[in-house]
């Protein structure tokens, strides 16, 4: 089970696979509902558009740090530019985040099972079945990893995009007017729960040195924001089109109630929800899976350690009781913006600081 380097390459493709499936997470079933909140107008579209553009800002910035160290994750090169004390600090602060967000997912995934599909099933045994599923899978490695990813990857984009434009038939374009009927601030008010939906260009920081050909990984970055940007468009104008700015802001996971809110007679599923969840809860795992290994490749960078399975096993008991300790939703969703504050400053800011000290302090080679 220890990960060949060599032999643990990935694709352009298989790297876009990867940061489209660790974004499309558990943000999408809420994210409705905290953008149309912040923002107060229908201009809620617009705000995921701009978030999009700048996130492909910092990932490109993000990504050409790692170039400057070709084959090393940012646990390894950090330490090359910032010295060892500021490397083990920034090191630790990533693998927290990393295991909170593993954690975070699978509370979700078990909060909205057990809300619609197993009800008075514990959250502790969802949790823990999930967890184990996810032992065995990142056991394999990354090329493991991935090969899962692209099978889960089309079947959810396929079934997402046909539920949502199946909800036509509650479409208003009203709802959607005026554009910019208040100017502009209302959208930039709307631009940080945006850009909190987009976490999940991180994992770039770690998979850049497992890619076949590191000089695309502008290419896989850009192409993974822009595919999670035309998903994300495609939920908000289709949900606040079909339930209205209002309607949005009373609901928990206003995605789930838009599918809810529709049947379609004559079909083989008449009601759409389950065959969404299912295939939701596939893709919030993917999320957990990627965030448990990225974390786990962390603490082995960061501290050298050899044995990749025991660094794994011993990160379960953390990700149970993380998960296990949000008391009800609202506390959920607090943590949920906690690590979305959190990843501004890890993952938009940082990338930044360690360019442009490595270019000062002339660490590291040519791009790769």
């Amino acid at each position: 089970m220890n990960e060949d380097r060599p032999l643990g390459k990935i694709t352009t493709t298989q790297a876009v696979v990867i940061i489209v499936n660790y974004m499309l997470g558990a943000g999408i079933l809420t994210l409705p509902r905290t953008t149309s909140k912040a923002v107060g107008t229908p201009d809620v579209w617009i705000s995921i558009i701009l978030a999009g553009l700048i996130v492909t800002g910092i990932g490109i910035i993000l990504v050409t740090l790692c170039r400057r160290f070709p084959g090393k994750t940012v646990f390894q090169f950090t330490r090359e530019i910032t010295g060892s004390w500021i490397a083990y600090i920034l090191g630790c602060a990533m693998i927290l985040y990393f295991t909170i967000i593993a954690a975070f997912e699978i509370r979700v995934m078990a909060d909205v099972t057990g809300m619609y599909l197993l009800e008075r099933t514990p959250t502790w045994a969802i949790v823990m079945v999930f967890m184990w599923i996810g032992i065995y899978l990142i056991s394999g490695g990354l090329v493991v990893i991935v090969r899962v990813f692209e099978i889960i990857l089309p079947i959810t984009l396929l079934i997402f995009v046909m539920e949502i434009l199946l909800s036509n038939q509650l479409f208003e374009i009203g709802n959607l007017r005026p554009v910019l009927g208040e100017g502009i601030m209302p959208v930039l008010k709307g631009l940080k729960p945006s850009l909190l939906s987009y976490t999940g260009y991180e994992v770039m920081f770690v998979i850049t040195a497992y890619m076949q050909n590191p000089k695309k990984s502008n290419k896989a970055m850009t192409w993974g924001l822009m595919i999670s940007t035309i998903v994300y468009l495609i939920t908000i104008v289709m949900v606040v089109g079909s339930l209205s700015l209002d309607g949005i802001k009373t609901r928990t996971w206003p995605t789930l109630d838009l599918v809810r809110s529709f049947e379609i007679q004559g079909l083989i599923f008449e009601r759409f929800e389950s065959l969404l969840l299912v295939i939701w809860i596939m893709q919030i795992f993917s999320t957990t899976v990627i965030t448990h290994y990225c974390a786990s490749v962390g603490i082995r960078d960061l501290f050298r350690v050899k044995k990749m399975p025991v660094i794994m096993y011993a990160l379960l008991p953390f990700i149970y009781i993380t998960a296990l300790m949000p008391k009800n939703v609202d506390q959920t969703f607090a943590l949920g913006d906690m690590l979305g504050n959190a990843s501004v400053y890890l993952f938009a800011i940082l990338p930044l600081v360690l360019l442009v000290l490595s270019l000062i302090r002339k660490k590291g080679g040519k791009h790769a």
